[in-house]
């Protein structure tokens, strides 16, 4: 399979993506893995215990996004809330080891999300959730549009990151699109169902395709897309880009272009993480100049990676063309 773009081409944008400022907002996550052994079930009710081993922390959410926009070696400011909790000193402490550093985040009087999994024998046994997801309000909201004024200033991009966790309230929405057309920057959207229709203006908007229906409230045919231009007349965005798990992704235009865009993935060990890889890659080579469709092209290739990795991973700017190199993707 080839792609579209040349490999001088893929270079080029990735070298321009290097040292861009992509804004991230969103809803920041600390993931919390405790790993053990089970060798008994417990005497008070019908469950394992679980000898914990080892403990690990990663950065979930919009700060895992901010760290696949570091990884690509762009720069990266996340605006988010976390709350003055240990859970929000780790997560900041996180985001400064791989060069953000924290100034955009605000403090909120509630707990940083966390969420917490359990595992045994590499088989997950439970989660544990938290959290408050109630949308933020009055002064927290106006210290976060205070964030997002100065974080835009020196922005080549706009990623909005929404995991129904009440940082994208749509004062904050309408304030960082408003901005980031007016300074003539794109926005990609990793939308989730409740503000869906609140994007207009954006530049990429990135369903995957449970989503879509979802909001549209019937099934869409990705062979026969005619509902795609009232659709994207609706959303009032530029392009649709719709993740279609192993089917790759299918990007739509105002102007009634459609681009399919083949899945590269080889071996899949696990699909967490792939979705913040791509909106990463799309906002930092909409910055480095690329049409959406180059975007959309080195994302899935930098998903591709992805994938084949354990957890939620990052995938750098040299692993693509490596791949690109070692998998003869390119014309």
């Amino acid at each position: 399979m080839t792609i579209s773009l040349s490999r001088a081409r893929l270079v080029e944008l990735l070298e321009q993506a290097r040292g861009k400022r992509i804004v991230v907002i969103g809803d920041a996550m600390l993931d919390v893995y405790l790993s053990g052994d089970v060798e008994r079930i417990s005497p008070e009710a019908p469950v394992p215990v679980v000898r914990v081993r080892e403990r690990k922390y990663a950065l979930g959410g919009a700060a895992n996004v901010a760290q696949n926009v570091v990884a690509i070696g762009a720069r990266c400011s996340l605006v988010a809330a976390i709350g003055d909790d240990r859970a929000g000193e780790t997560l900041g402490q996180m985001l400064g080891a791989i060069g953000e550093d924290g100034r955009a985040l605000v403090k909120v009087e509630r707990p940083t999300t966390q969420k917490t999994r359990i595992v045994a024998r590499s088989q997950q046994l439970v989660r544990v959730d938290e959290e408050e997801d109630a949308d933020l309000a009055g002064a927290e909201v106006e210290r976060l549009l205070a964030a997002v004024r100065t974080a835009v200033r020196d922005a080549h991009a706009v990623i909005l990151e929404d995991y129904n966790k009440g940082v994208l309230v749509p004062a904050v929405i309408r304030e960082a699109i408003d901005l980031a057309v007016a300074k003539g920057i794109p926005v990609v959207v990793d939308p989730k169902f409740k503000n869906f229709f609140a994007y207009r203006g954006a530049t990429v908007f990135k369903p995957n395709r449970r989503e879509l229906e979802a909001a549209l409230g019937a099934a869409m045919d990705v062979d026969h897309p005619d509902a795609v231009p009232a659709t994207l007349q609706r959303l009032g965005v530029e392009q649709i880009l719709l993740t279609l798990g192993d089917r790759g992704m299918a990007l739509f235009s105002a102007t009634g272009e459609i681009s399919r865009i083949p899945t590269v993935a080889r071996e899949v060990y696990d699909v967490v993480g792939a979705g913040d890889t791509v909106t990463a890659y799309v906002a930092s080579i909409l910055a480095a100049g690329g049409s959406a469709r180059d975007a959309a092209t080195i994302a899935n290739v930098a998903a591709g990676i992805e994938v084949g990795k354990r957890g939620a991973a990052t995938v750098s700017a040299a692993e693509v063309t490596e791949y690109v190199d070692t998998h003869e993707l390119h014309r």
